[in-house]
C-alpha cells in the first residue's frame, strides 16, 4: 500500500487536466462577456446609424414642385419608419423593442430665433418619452433648441431642423451576469432640411381617406413584417 501511494504521488498525468478543469469556468466566463460586450457594440452601432438615416431621409422627404415649397405628407413619415424598420432587420426589431421621436425643429413666426417643436411623430413599442421636449414646447416657454444641454441644435428662420432621437432596449446573447448596466441604448441626430419645405405642418393627400398618423400617444410597431 505504502508503495502504491509513493507511485501515486510521483505520478503526474493527470495535472495538466486538473489545471483545465479549474480554469474553464474562468475562460468560459471570459469569453462570453467578451462575445456580449462585442456584441452590445456591434447593436449600439446601428441604432446609432439608424438614428442618422431617419435623420438624413427625413430632411429629404416632400414632393418637388418649382411652383412651391415641398410639401410632406403622413404617408412620407410612415414610409420614413418603415424604412427604418426594413433596414434594422428582424435581428434589431427596431420598433419592437424600441422607440423612434421625430422632431420638426423651427423658429416661431414672427420672430428670428424664438425655437419650438412644431410637430412630432413617433413609433415604436417601448414606453419612452422624449428627453429633449414635446410637440409645442417654445411657444409659451422657451427652450435653447433640441439636445444634450449646451449642446443643443437651432433651426434658423423660414427653416425646420429634424431631430430624432431613438431608444432601444437592447437584447442580451447571453445575459446576466456577462452583460453590462442598463439594456437601454440612446441615440440622437440631426440634419437641416436640405429643399425649401412648407413648413405649416404635415399635410393628408387624400383628406376623405387620410393616412394612419404616427401619434406619440400610441406605442405600436411598424405594423409590416420584415421580408
Amino acid at each position: 500500500m505504502v508503495s502504491r501511494l509513493r507511485n501515486l504521488a510521483r505520478n503526474q498525468s493527470g495535472v495538466a487536466m486538473t489545471e483545465f478543469a479549474l480554469t474553464l469556468p474562468f475562460l468560459l466566463g471570459a469569453g462570453l462577456m467578451g462575445l456580449e460586450t462585442a456584441n452590445r457594440a456591434l447593436v449600439q452601432m446601428q441604432i446609432s446609424q439608424l438614428a442618422v438615416q431617419i435623420a438624413d431621409n427625413a430632411s429629404r422627404i416632400g414632393d418637388t414642385s418649382v411652383l412651391e415649397d415641398r410639401k410632406i405628407y403622413e404617408d412620407d413619415i410612415n414610409d420614413l419608419f418603415y424604412g427604418a424598420h426594413l433596414q434594422s432587420g428582424a435581428g434589431l426589431d427596431l420598433f419592437g423593442n424600441g422607440r423612434v421621436i421625430l422632431s420638426s425643429l423651427q423658429v416661431v413666426d414672427g420672430t428670428e430665433n424664438q425655437q419650438y417643436i412644431h410637430w412630432q411623430r413617433c413609433m415604436g413599442t417601448k414606453n419612452h418619452a422624449s428627453t429633449y421636449g414635446e410637440e409645442g414646447d417654445g411657444l409659451s416657454t422657451t427652450i435653447a433648441g433640441m439636445g444634450p444641454a449646451g449642446e443643443e441644435v437651432i433651426a434658423f428662420e423660414d427653416d425646420a431642423v429634424m431631430f430624432v432621437e431613438v431608444a432601444y432596449d437592447y437584447q442580451p446573447i447571453v445575459g446576466e451576469p456577462f452583460s453590462f448596466g442598463s439594456h437601454e441604448i440612446n441615440a440622437i441626430a440631426s440634419f437641416t432640411v436640405r429643399d425649401d419645405r412648407d413648413l405649416n405642418g404635415i399635410y393628408q393627400r387624400d383628406p376623405s381617406a387620410p393616412d394612419t398618423i404616427a401619434e406619440c400617444d400610441e406605442f405600436t410597431g411598424s405594423g409590416y413584417a420584415i421580408p
